[in-house]
């Protein structure tokens, strides 16, 4: 019995539809299409557009990609990120996003703006008052998840910026240092000289690091993490 060849059997309906030449043009027409609609996406995703809704086919939603500002606000507090327009995005986005968005795009029937993203500070170009996930605007406060790349952030970033958190967090750390920073203090002798040594030492610790911490916080133009969330300012 002959084997058949299913690749000549495809060229062979090939042939007896179109000819080769209007094959390649269909093709090189679909790319330059494809190719056209991308440098479109990465033109949105570079300026500035304020829009605050898209229009989403709702019966195609993801439902585990859907998040309210106040899920992404607690997020960015947290781990003190930013959420801020895709056209502040210093680094470069990976086309597996871009491809998302024209997959959404088309699925939806829609075009997709307004985009943003949620990233470390030092990934955005900050003005001068003087690691990142792409979300669109669904509306309502709502946004949808469209991609996630670059590295997981580690389980200690959370501990670390927690004095930052805000005013009350910063004290508190400040607080603690003190207690730890007086516990090592030898003040056994002095104890026999002055009353309540132990407790001026630590007034003396806590009134001196919260002084300097302060001091060096704001003079950076830091802020508290419950502030800079939406700041697009690196010094307000």
């Amino acid at each position: 019995m002959n084997t058949i060849n299913l690749e000549s059997k495809l060229s062979e309906v090939r042939r007896k539809e179109k000819n080769l030449n209007f094959i390649l043009e269909e093709v090189e027409t679909i790319l330059n299409e494809n190719a056209k609609t991308r440098e479109k996406i990465e033109e949105k995703l570079k300026s500035p557009i304020s829009t605050k809704e898209n229009n989403f086919d709702f019966e195609l939603l993801e439902t585990d990609k859907i998040f309210h500002l106040n899920h992404i606000q607690k997020i960015c507090i947290d781990y003190r990120l930013r959420f801020l327009d895709s056209s502040l995005f210093k680094n470069e986005i990976p086309e597996e996003a871009i491809s998302k968005i024209c997959d959404l795009e088309r699925k939806h029937n829609t075009k997709l703006q307004g985009f943003k993203i949620v990233a470390p500070s030092k990934a955005f170009h900050l003005e001068n008052y003087d690691d990142p996930i792409l979300f669109a605007p669904i509306g309502n406060n709502y946004y949808y998840l469209i991609h996630k790349w670059g590295n997981e952030f580690t389980p200690f970033r959370k501990t670390l910026v927690k004095p930052f958190k805000d005013i009350g967090s910063f004290v508190v750390f400040c607080l603690l240092l003190s207690l730890v920073l007086t516990w090592i203090t030898p003040t056994s002798k002095l104890s026999n000289v002055i009353p309540m040594a132990n407790i001026i030492v630590f007034l003396f610790i806590f009134k001196s690091i919260i002084a300097v911490a302060a001091y060096y916080f704001f003079m950076l133009g830091k802020n508290f993490n419950t502030e800079i969330w939406q700041r697009k300012y690196y010094n307000n």
